[in-house]
Formats: C-alpha cells, structure tokens, sequence
C-alpha cells in the first residue's frame, strides 16, 4: 500500500500559518489537499507535523477530516518522515508538500500507478532537465522508500539533506535506483509559471486563479492551468517577479 506522507508545519517563516489560511470556499490549503488526496483508491494519508504546540491545529484539522497524524522533528524532516513512516508501517512513500494547491491529480495518479509496478528507491518527475521539486510550478509530488530514506540517515547528517527528505537521493543518483516521469512538453515554453505558495504574493496569486479555474473545475489539469494563465497574462508578471525573488 502506497502511503501519501504529507509534510505540514505553521512555521513558516515568509508565510506563517499558509496552509491553514482561508483559501478557497471556507476551505485552507490544507484541506483541499486532503479533498484530492482521498480521490486516490488503494492509498493511505497521514500528516507528518513536528511536536511543537503551534502545530496543534494541524492535528486538529487531521482529526476533523478523518485522516491520521504523526508528530515528530521539528527540523530533522528526514527523521520526521522516517519515524512516521515506521509508526505506521508504511514502506512505499509519495511525499506531498502541503503549500502546493495546484497538484494535478492526473499525474499524482500517473506516480502512484508507475510506483506500484516498480522496485525502484525513488521515482518523481523530470521538468526540462531538473527534479519537479525543485522548480516553483507546483504540480507535482515524488515517490521514495522508507529504505532509502534511512539509507540517507545512516549516509549523512549534513543538515541540507536532512532538511530537505529527498535532496541527498536524486543529487547522487549512482547510489539509488531512481525512475523519472516526463512532465507536459507544454512546460518548455512555460518557465515563468509559479504556483508553489512561499510568500504573501505567491498565496494571492495561487488563490485568484485556483477560485477561477476550480470554480468550474475542482481539479483543474496542468494544460487546463496553462491555458487559464494564457489568457490572463497579468499573472505571469507577478509569478515572474516572485521567481527572481526566490528562487530554489
């Protein structure tokens, strides 16, 4: 069984509390994540937040909507993800960044299928030659191992790869075996698409389009999305300006 770990904590630092704001209808980030995840048949959900108390609403919210919740490192996400994933015997990993509300659940389908027929540590999407979640799009999630995951604990304690689960994993590809997905080539003319939500400005924008798109369409395709902004070209000048400020 295939289990979505959602990575999920109030502290952050350009946009403190960013998935449990308002977002669209009532509903936070958060929530609407929980609404696409439950799409998926044959999946397990599970919030993976730290043990600080300002994430009490996070487990909460888990409680609310029927889904369980791990509480562990505050900073040591790789150990966070490690320990949930042994607390709720769960090998086979998609991790999901909770900030990210544009996941396309076409291809959160297409990497649990792949993953399901194959025994490699670690499988996600190729973006023009760079790992998925490493560009700011925000469409996509990435499939690794329990194993894997304590074979870069027991390889390292460089505070980078520890911080950021997968890093260590695709920057040394000898030492795993790892399968890329090809993402829309409509993303090679698309470089200045942002939909990752880091600062105030991100969340605005993500929020203007997401109640346009998803008010006809609750879970709206990366063409669909690209077609949207197409027609509405002022979002690109305020997704561009977002990009230069932070970039990955």
């Amino acid at each position: 069984m295939i289990t979505f770990m959602i990575q999920a904590r109030v502290g952050s630092t350009r946009l403190p509390n960013k998935i449990l704001l308002p977002f669209y209808e009532n509903k936070c980030i958060l929530q609407l994540l929980l609404d696409k995840l439950k799409q998926v048949e044959g999946t397990n959900i599970v919030i993976a937040t730290s043990k600080d108390s300002q994430n009490d609403a996070i487990e909460a919210l888990a409680k609310q909507e029927g889904v369980r919740c791990f509480r562990g490192e505050e900073n040591d996400v790789l150990q966070r993800f490690i320990d949930a994933a042994h607390a709720f015997d769960a090998e086979r990993l998609i991790r999901i960044c909770s900030d990210n509300p544009f996941l396309e659940l076409h291809s959160i389908r297409q990497l649990v299928e792949k993953a399901r027929q194959s025994n490699c540590d670690y499988m996600s999407f190729n973006i023009n030659g760079t790992p998925s979640i490493k560009t700011h799009y925000g469409f996509w999630t990435e499939y690794v191992t329990c194993n894997a995951l304590e074979c870069v604990k027991n390889t390292t304690q460089e505070p980078l790869y520890h911080e950021h689960v997968t890093n260590y994993i695709y920057s040394h590809p000898d030492d795993f075996s790892i399968e890329w997905l090809d993402g829309p080539a409509v993303l090679a003319t698309h470089s200045h698409v942002r939909l990752t939500t880091d600062t105030r400005s991100d969340f605005e924008t993500a929020q203007q389009v997401y109640s346009a798109l998803c008010s006809k369409n609750p879970y709206p395709s990366i063409a669909e999305v690209i077609d949207f902004l197409d027609h509405h070209p002022a979002f690109y000048q305020q997704m561009e300006a977002q990009i230069k400020q932070n970039s990955k």
